[in-house]
């Protein structure tokens, strides 16, 4: 007995349409793996959001325009993995549907570049 995958379906009601409206349905491992990946992305936005409230509430560093700087680094940087998250689901998802090559990881890359700019401004501010 063999198993037949559904048919593409230009009416498919899941959201956003742009991704599930292309392709053939993948193997739900592969699907449910990308979700994971999404929400280990969006723990990290969560980590720099807390990271970013400790350094407020207990006024760390003490010079103000320093944490202020970082806090609003990790913010930023929080904001930009979002994006960058669920774009980068998205991607993923539709190579899958249509049989190429997944994307790139750059979202890795900038998060990298964004938290060695703070830990050097963490840095430069705790010496002062």
């Amino acid at each position: 007995m063999t198993e037949s995958k559904p048919e593409s379906n230009a009416e498919d009601p899941r959201h956003p349409r742009w991704v599930y409206g292309h392709g053939d349905e993948p193997d739900p491992r592969f699907t449910l793996a990308n979700e994971r990946t999404f929400l280990a992305w969006a723990r990290t936005v969560l980590g720099l959001l807390a990271g970013a409230v400790a350094l407020h509430s207990f006024q760390v560093p003490t010079v103000e325009w320093a944490r202020n700087g970082l806090i609003a680094v990790l913010v930023l940087t929080a904001i930009l993995c979002t994006i960058l998250a669920m774009a980068r689901w998205a991607r993923v998802e539709r190579a899958m549907r249509e049989r190429r090559p997944l994307p790139a990881f750059t979202a890795g890359f900038v998060l990298a570049g964004a938290l060695l700019l703070v830990g050097v401004l963490l840095g430069v501010s705790l010496v002062l």
